[in-house]
């Protein structure tokens, strides 16, 4: 069995780790090399990191801090924000990046999901999803939350499965920052739809919510704010999922 993967998100804009509620409100959250290398000796499995100004502003993301990241980080990173082409996805691999995550510019051109698999191999392209509910179930919103496009999410997510994703990051705005749980009737209907990792995201406030969300079929959680906040620990994380009887590594 697969060990459940715990992963800090630094939500990064202008060279710091932001958070806010539902993509907005952002507030400062430190620096992003003394985040990371504070969480991977917590114990983190991973580290995601979001550029989130580099597509509202039209702009590829940092290259510079996720450099600065990997100097101090050991664990598979995964990195998004502004990355609308292979070319950009290279940038960021050439910095530091295990995996690149898309998320606007594959809903405008799904095709974009088709070449990074197949330049960099599914292992790499992961594919973020934010998604809203809606009159008719779960709506995918782009450009940091700011546009809902009507596209169906499930339908999305099995897409892009198909086109070559490894993996999908799926984000709840209607729970992101929030802490009332991530939404799990969304990480239920999109993991039974696609045969690839789904990463849990938007809404936890305590290990219960973890075990909730991989419980409905997460295979890996995100979490921001509990850690930013330093009401947790990784580590205090994984010793609550071991304790309700999930795989975890400690």
């Amino acid at each position: 069995m697969l060990t459940t993967r715990v992963i800090p998100c630094l939500d990064v804009n202008a060279g710091r780790v932001v958070k806010g509620v539902k993509f907005s409100g952002l507030r400062d959250a430190g620096d992003p090399a003394e985040r990371a290398s504070v969480y991977e000796a917590q114990g983190a499995d991973e580290l995601v990191l979001l550029d989130v100004s580099a597509t509202p502003e039209g702009r590829s993301n940092a290259t510079d801090t996720v450099r600065r990241v990997r100097q101090v980080l050991g664990v598979p990173l995964t990195v998004g924000g502004g990355v609308r082409q292979v070319d950009d996805a290279r940038r960021l691999l050439d910095a530091g990046a295990d995996k690149v995550a898309t998320n606007t510019a594959a809903v405008e051109d799904p095709s974009l999901l088709d070449r990074l698999a197949a330049t960099f191999g599914s292992q790499c392209t992961v594919l973020a999803i934010d998604a809203a509910r809606s009159a008719r179930g779960f709506e995918v919103v782009i450009r940091s939350g700011k546009e809902r496009t009507g596209r169906d999410a499930i339908l999305w997510a099995r897409e892009a499965a198909a086109r070559g994703a490894g993996e999908i990051l799926l984000t709840s705005w209607d729970r992101d920052g929030t802490r009332s749980g991530y939404d799990t009737e969304l990480i239920q209907a999109i993991a039974s739809c696609v045969n690839i990792p789904i990463v849990a995201s938007g809404g936890a406030a305590h290990a219960g919510h973890l075990i909730d969300a991989v419980n409905c079929g997460a295979s890996a959680v995100l979490a921001a704010s509990i850690l930013h906040d330093g009401e947790t620990t990784v580590g205090d994380l994984k010793r609550a999922l071991a304790n309700a009887g999930l795989p975890v590594r400690l």
